[in-house]
């Protein structure tokens, strides 16, 4: 049996393109050469002081009553760039915004947020609301930093739909 191709052999595909395909991830990935797998990850963790968390925490609940979050742009603004903000700080690393990345015509386009610290890069994709969508594009994205930086061991990624939960 021939492998059924998703993507077109001449036309050009951003990182939102993969956003918008009704295809499953795995099947996506295929396209690149890449499998898909659900596992259990194991997270680096610090033991680091974050002093200035309660603060950011204040800032954000204050604010949240005073702003619409209906929209990708509105959470992105309101709730996750304040924090990517001392995640970079912590980190003292450069937090860019709207990365532009060209790797060629099927992978291209612009990282939501970008963040590189020493050998460690992370990607992280805002999405309104699908999450699984969110990740299938936010897959491709880290095969095109592979392509882009190809000596790198290991890319982080992260999809936030940037919801707030009520403690209780």
């Amino acid at each position: 049996m021939s492998k059924r191709f998703i993507l077109q052999e001449n036309k050009s595909y951003t990182f939102r393109s993969y956003f918008e395909l009704s295809y499953e991830t795995d099947d996506i990935l295929a396209e690149f050469d890449y499998n898909f797998k659900r596992a259990r990850l194991s997270l680096p963790t610090s033991t680091r002081q974050l002093e200035r968390l309660p603060e950011l925490r204040q800032r954000i609940e204050e604010t949240l009553p005073l702003v619409s979050l209906s929209s990708e742009a509105a959470r992105r603004e309101i709730l996750i760039a304040p924090v990517l903000l001392e995640v970079a700080r912590y980190c003292q690393c450069q937090l860019r915004i709207e990365y532009p990345l060209n790797v060629n015509d099927r992978l291209k386009g612009n990282l939501d947020y970008f963040l590189q610290a020493n050998s460690k890069l992370l990607v992280i994709e805002a999405k309104h609301e699908d999450m699984t969508r969110g990740f299938t594009q936010l897959a491709v994205e880290l095969i095109a930093l592979s392509e882009w930086e190809p000596e790198q061991d290991l890319i982080f990624g992260c999809v936030t739909i940037g919801l707030t939960t009520e403690a209780e």
